[in-house]
């Protein structure tokens, strides 16, 4: 005999039941079906529940005419269910893909208006995962892409949670009739231009006349992927951790990896350990583009390969690779004079410096090296600067950040290189904070 089914607003309470601690529970809030049936669900729960404060969000993106319309009815179906509604207006930027542009844009506001402790709620259900895993196996995407939308993962300072995920589109229809709401149709949804409504209005009805359950066993096929990425993670972790090593350098506050102990894996797990490393970082590269990592792997040992990602660079250097990004891809400024060495002295894209001790006499200033510097040590004479910076094994990509300290034409300390940084009677210190 089949098991009773359990009404919508039980299961939505189950979903969110961990959840129940949490600040804020602030729901994603577009005005369409799914996301009106799950303001409704909660609002509707919270008058017999103990449950967080509820808040909705509504992103403008600006992309067509009607949608102007649509905060002033997000904020009358709010005002009915007694939820307080913030608007953010985002720019999306041009690019090859709209939808992909607007939803980077959409997941930005929320993440900068999540705050400690709060849940972002969205609206997705089962058969937007299943149309994902369509779309993305369509892609020839890898077990990461075919995991689909997990249900829960880090956004912000809080957390976002996909509740609806094993609720059909047709239940949520059906909720939403027999509740009498009503939501915003989005003409954009009827474009074919964009390949989601392919799937979803030409696709899909095909595939559920012949198979019934077909969304229902997709989502199910993205589980079972989500489980087996779980399985590449853990591994990838037991392999990073090896490569995770200290270096002399971790003062730069860089992510970097020792690199022989990932080359004595295999390609395979190489590319998977570094998958998760660079995960949180950028978006991955396509097959094609992983001959990067194999061009820095194997070059030459006294080369300074780089690999360039999405956003921002891989260098290999002293036996390690480094990420670098933002302030770390520009050139750094010219000469900073420093007035006044008891006051620590700002270094416009490049962190700060400050003399510990009885600075020396100035006038001072800050450069970066140029090339040809020379530097006079005790007992050592004068000694090219190139020269010292090898020595100490300084990354390559460090040598023209590097904060040099100059009295007039003299070069009298390097930032935080043992035995450079200091004068001889170790009056001073010369501390670079990147």
């Amino acid at each position: 005999m089949n098991q009773p089914k359990i009404d919508l607003p039980t299961r939505l309470l189950t979903q969110l039941f961990p959840w129940r601690n949490a600040a804020t529970w602030r729901i994603a809030f577009s005005g369409g079906l799914d996301s009106t049936v799950l303001l409704h669900l909660l609002a509707s729960l919270s008058k017999n529940h103990s449950l967080p404060t509820l808040s909705a969000i509504h992103v403008h993106h600006g992309l067509q005419a009607v949608a102007d319309t649509w905060p002033d009815h997000c904020r009358l179906v709010c005002e009915a269910l007694g939820v307080p509604l913030q608007v953010i207006h985002v720019q999306v930027q041009p690019g090859a893909s709209l939808e992909r542009a607007a939803r980077e844009a959409r997941y930005g506001a929320f993440q900068a208006a999540i705050q400690n402790n709060e849940v972002l709620l969205t609206a997705q259900h089962l058969d937007d995962q299943a149309e994902t895993l369509l779309f993305r196996l369509l892609r020839g995407a890898g077990v990461r892409g075919l995991s689909a939308m997990p249900r829960q993962r880090p956004l912000g300072l809080g957390y976002l949670l996909r509740p609806l995920l094993d609720v059909s589109h047709g239940e949520l229809q059906a909720y939403a009739t027999q509740q009498g709401l009503s939501w915003i149709e989005d003409p954009s949804n009827d474009d074919h231009r964009y390949a989601r409504n392919d799937l979803r209005q030409r696709v899909f009805p095909v595939l559920t006349e012949r198979w019934p359950q077909a969304a229902v066993t997709l989502a199910r096929s993205a589980a079972h992927m989500g489980e087996a990425q779980g399985l590449l993670d853990d591994l990838a972790k037991i392999d990073l951790a090896a490569a995770t090593t200290p270096s002399v350098f971790d003062w730069l506050g860089l992510r970097s990896l020792e690199l022989a102990p990932l080359q004595a894996l295999s390609p395979d797990r190489q590319r998977n350990a570094l998958s998760h490393w660079l995960a949180p970082l950028t978006p991955l590269p396509d097959s094609d583009h992983w001959s990067g990592w194999d061009s820095l792997r194997d070059a030459r040992g006294d080369a300074h390969p780089i690999w360039r990602l999405a956003r921002g660079e891989l260098h290999r250097t002293g036996g390690r690779i480094w990420w670098l990004s933002d302030h770390w891809l520009r050139s750094a400024p010219g000469a900073v004079q420093w007035p006044d060495p008891a006051v620590p002295l700002c270094l416009p894209g490049n962190g700060g410096v400050t003399l510990d001790g009885k600075p020396p006499a100035g006038p001072l200033c800050v450069r970066y090296r140029q090339g040809g510097e020379v530097m006079e040590l005790p007992g050592r004479g004068h000694r090219d600067l190139k020269r010292l910076l090898n020595e100490n094994g300084v990354p390559a990509f460090v040598r023209g950040r590097l904060p040099l300290l100059y009295r007039g034409e003299q070069l009298l300390a390097v930032a935080n290189l043992t035995g450079l940084d200091t004068d001889t009677g170790g009056n001073w210190q010369l501390i670079w904070t990147p």
